[in-house]
């Protein structure tokens, strides 16, 4: 009986080992002669076999430790967003349709980047036509006048139909600022809510959330103030203390729970990296219960600053919501600090999403708020849209790649988790690389294992001139080979769970 057992466990073993080949390959590389091109030959897949010697790169995937869900990559819905989109869809609604299922559709195999996570301004921002609130009544703090209808239109029209490709889209929504007479300036742009408004303004935050349920969206998370250290008289904005917005987020999370809306995430902070050991930590220690984590943003300091927050708040989460592009940067510099700082960076320092700002614009950075001194040079939508016509931008392509990676492999599925990898080797400095497993539906089915890799083996400090990179993969005791060409390379296998 045990000679069969090792007979049966032996070819189990053999089969698993052969079945894992790599043959679903996405590829984006320098010189855009592939532009997030399914290149993987399935006919003429690459085995995972017994190891041989080590190429000049040897990533070693590690399944055994495992890290933080990936709930999804995506932009920033503000009005001007829904504007030039539902302008879009009005002049050539087949353009419209095949944008927006390019970048939401999550069905594997689509020649689309699956993006899940949509943030939305409560109220103007600066890409917005006029400054608004939701509720401009003065005095009004019990908000019998709010109304989320004062939203253009457009902005729940687009995101209906980004649902319906969608239906996992993650919807996170948060102010720019309070409404101008609950503010000491008695201003949207600039200022600090009133002290003696703060016990009434989480209703305020309650009444947006119940208003997406009311419309039949589902809200995952809202967020107290964007920016609370950013005050700025030239459009909605508004300083707020850790102290203050610990108070606010303490109430709304009673409100929430006591409103049947429990599953909402209160999401904090929502700024730079510089203070990461400063006011998300202040924020935590003062409303551990009220707040399921916070947000970074890219505009100043470094990635690595996140783990000053995670180091002392580990179970809390970290999400990356906002980082813009600028009209006329250079495409293969984007993506190249895109992959190691953001779409591989800001998750391997903990992060579950990954978002840019707007997630279109027209090609001179537009519509934006009149008077305005946001975006000196111009942001750059994730699309640029001119007419009847798009063009996806590096902010696509780059987060599309990653995004690849962590979509469900079944629908309605479980969404991919970090997994350790590391790389080593004479070129390991070229390749920046994040590795995930994402789980199905039924647990009998193989794990998907996905790698994404930025080679940027370019010598760009010298004379420019990119080297592919001949790397071997390590899983499991087996060893893959292949050649990175210089750009980000998407690629994946199946495996029993570990």
């Amino acid at each position: 009986m045990l000679y069969l057992l090792l007979l049966v466990f032996s070819a189990n073993l053999l089969l698993e080992l052969h079945a894992q080949q790599i043959c679903d390959i996405w590829q984006t590389t320098w010189d855009r002669t592939n532009l997030f091109n399914s290149v993987g030959q399935c006919g003429a897949p690459i085995d995972f076999t017994t190891p041989g010697s080590l190429a000049d790169a040897n990533i070693i995937v590690n399944d055994g430790n495992v890290h933080q869900s990936i709930v999804g990559f995506g932009g920033s819905l503000t009005d001007s967003s829904a504007t030039v989109l539902s302008n879009l869809k009005s002049s050539n609604a087949g353009q419209y349709n095949a944008l927006l299922n390019t970048l939401f559709d999550p069905t594997d195999g689509a020649n689309a980047a699956g993006f899940s996570y949509v943030r939305i301004p409560i109220g103007a921002s600066d890409f917005s036509a006029t400054t608004y609130s939701l509720d401009d009544t003065t005095g009004d703090d019990s908000f019998a006048q709010f109304n989320a209808n004062r939203t253009p239109s457009q902005v729940f029209s687009v995101l209906q139909d980004i649902v319906d490709i969608n239906p996992q889209l993650k919807i996170h929504i948060l102010p720019w600022s309070p409404p101008a007479w609950m503010k000491n300036s008695n201003t949207m742009d600039g200022g600090s809510l009133d002290a003696n408004l703060t016990t009434a303004y989480p209703t305020y935050l309650l009444n947006a959330v119940k208003s997406y349920a009311s419309m039949g969206f589902t809200v995952y998370a809202v967020s107290i103030q964007n920016e609370p250290e950013n005050s700025d008289t030239t459009y909605p904005s508004a300083t707020m203390t850790a102290a203050v917005e610990a108070q606010i987020g303490t109430a709304l999370r009673t409100l929430l729970d006591n409103n049947d809306l429990s599953s909402v995430k209160i999401i904090g902070y929502e700024h730079n990296w510089n203070d990461a050991a400063g006011y998300p930590v202040s924020l935590m220690e003062s409303a551990p219960d009220a707040f399921d984590g916070v947000a970074f943003h890219c505009y100043e300091g470094t990635v690595a600053e996140q783990a000053q927050f995670s180091s002392q708040f580990p179970s809390k989460e970290i999400y990356f919501t906002e980082c813009s592009g600028t009209i006329g940067s250079d495409w293969w510099s984007d993506i190249k600090w895109y992959m190691d700082n953001l779409w591989v960076g800001a998750l391997e320092y903990g992060a579950m999403s990954g978002l840019m700002w707007n997630l279109a614009l027209d090609g001179s950075g537009n519509p934006i708020l009149p008077g305005t001194d946001s975006c000196g040079g111009g942001c750059r939508g994730i699309v640029t849209v001119n007419g009847g016509s798009y063009t996806l931008n590096q902010e696509f392509y780059s987060m599309a790649q990653a995004s690849k990676a962590i979509i469900p492999k079944d629908a309605g599925g479980p969404f991919g988790q970090r997994i350790d990898v590391s790389v080593n080797g004479s070129l390991n400095s070229a390749l920046t690389v994040g590795a995930y497993a994402t789980a199905r539906v039924d647990s009998s089915d193989w794990t998907r294992y996905s790698l994404v890799v930025l080679n940027s083996n370019d010598n760009s400090s010298t004379t420019f001139n990119p080297v592919p990179v001949k790397a071997s993969i390590e899983f499991r005791g087996m060893q893959a080979v292949y050649t990175f060409p210089v750009g980000v390379t998407t690629l994946w296998w199946f495996a029993p769970a570990s």
